[in-house]
């Protein structure tokens, strides 16, 4: 009387749909890899940028000075302590493109920090007044 198959029986029975997921979730790590590389590798050569790469950083500090000593960055090859001011300009996403270009063609800087953050959460009266604003 049999009430199960032997041991071997068993793996040799269950070795080609092992294999199948195994293959499978193989094939699906090495296509997000390869997305990933991919769209990186495109990113760099075609000067587009893949979301989520960068991150911006608020930091409060208690004054001026601090700031100035937190905000050092390297400009070719030498350290920069320039004074900065920061312009927030609120618009659609659809028009960030268009305001980059305009920001790059009215820049002092050769290389102007544009970056652009999805508002998620606000004040109804005042997104819809941004969005009556401008227009799409």
């Amino acid at each position: 009387m049999r009430f199960g198959l032997p041991a071997t029986e068993g793996l040799q029975a269950g070795g080609p749909l092992r294999a199948f997921f195994v293959i499978a979730l193989l094939s699906v790590l090495t296509l997000t890899l390869l997305r990933t590389v991919g769209l990186r590798a495109f990113s760099m050569a075609s000067e587009t940028y893949m979301s989520g790469t960068h991150s911006a950083a608020f930091v409060t500090c208690p004054n001026e000075q601090v700031a100035k000593d937190l905000a050092r960055y390297e400009w070719q090859g030498k350290i920069q302590e320039d004074g900065e001011v920061l312009l927030m300009i609120k618009t659609r996403s659809s028009k960030v493109a268009s305001l980059a270009e305009y920001v790059r063609s009215n820049h002092p800087y050769e290389v102007a920090e544009v970056i652009s953050l999805p508002i998620e959460q606000g004040n109804p009266p005042y997104l819809k007044w941004l969005g009556d604003t401008v227009p799409e």
